[in-house]
């Protein structure tokens, strides 16, 4: 963070702040007091909206996550990885918690006085059907977050997962049924009030995440950690080594660790905004795009429209350069 400090120098005040890429429940709250503290020496804090940590339902529920430490700090916003309702695909997924400890950290969370709760779900993996979907919405949706983030599984090259397909072991679902369990998604959480404002978040009224809101908006950010990646809010985007080892190394050796960067062309920047954009329910300015096609008009903007954001991939993929 001392490195650091200067990095976001002229890049407006410091908004949000997210906690997480791992387990940040873990930490002890003297360890996340010190970090939290640590970080308001480096950076002006004073405009902070958004301050969000991610959490384990197990920490929660076992009273492990320090809540009493993340209050203090100023934490106003928790992340919280649900995944699924059905204990067998908790167990399938090697997660630790079953779906009574989800509930019960929520609840832990709630009545340490968390207004602003996220959690996640996942879909479209083998084995989920569609009563089972059906039954995991309705029982997100009776906790009333104010925030829920679906994501659709995806079987990571180096994964356990990916050994398991390699072996014949393990086969996605057609892309029919994940379609038809991301139609379901979008309409149960709209018929409960919820607002999909992005291809995977949904949110009660003025609940959006922030956060990731400034990541859709290109919006300048740093990343402190192995592995973060920040950007100027321009053309240059870098990160640091994914190694903890190297990453430590350069730190105890006083210089500021570097695992990459890159510049920018205008046909990168013009790329990065129509990806963006049309991820979200804002879309983009119409002067970025000559022929709308498949694209709805919102105003001055233009959108994917939301029966066709299941393929949006596909049809980004047309108005880049």
């Amino acid at each position: 963070m001392a490195l650091r400090r200067d990095y976001l120098d002229g890049c407006g005040p410091v908004k949000t702040v997210y906690f997480g890429g791992g387990t940040p429940s873990l930490l002890s709250a003297d360890d996340f007091t010190a970090i939290a503290d640590a970080l308001g020496e480096a950076f002006d804090l004073s405009n902070i909206e958004e301050f969000t940590v991610e959490v384990n339902p197990e920490d929660v529920a076992s009273g492990a996550a320090p809540l009493e430490a993340y209050c203090a700090a100023g934490v106003n916003r928790i992340s919280m990885g649900v995944q699924s309702f059905c204990d067998e695909h908790l167990k399938w997924m090697n997660r630790r918690h079953t779906a009574a400890t989800a509930r019960e950290a929520f609840a832990r969370l709630r009545e340490a006085g968390f207004g602003n709760i996220s959690i996640d779900l996942i879909f479209g993996f083998a084995g989920l059907t569609e009563g089972q979907w059906r039954y995991n919405l309705e029982q997100a949706v009776a906790l009333r977050p104010e925030h829920i983030s679906a994501y659709q599984m995806s079987i990571d090259p180096e994964s356990t997962l990916a050994e398991m397909a390699a072996r014949g072991e393990y086969s996605e679902p057609d892309d029919e049924t994940c379609a038809a369990q991301y139609t379901l998604l979008q309409n149960t959480l709209a018929a409960a009030g919820y607002w999909q404002y992005e291809i995977s978040n949904f949110c009660l009224p003025g609940r959006h995440s922030r956060h990731n809101s400034a990541y859709w908006d290109r919006i300048a950010y740093l990343g402190l950690g192995a592995a973060a990646h920040s950007f100027n809010g321009c053309d240059r985007r870098q990160w640091n080594p994914a190694s903890v080892e190297e990453y430590c190394s350069a730190l105890e050796a006083g210089h500021l660790p570097y695992g990459g960067g890159e510049r920018l062309t205008a046909d990168d920047v013009y790329n990065e905004k129509i990806m963006l954009g049309l991820r979200t329910a804002r879309g983009v300015p119409k002067e970025l795009i000559d022929e709308p096609g498949m694209l709805q008009e919102t105003g001055d903007a233009l959108c994917i429209p939301r029966d066709k954001w299941f393929i949006c991939d596909s049809i980004i993929e047309q108005y880049l350069r």
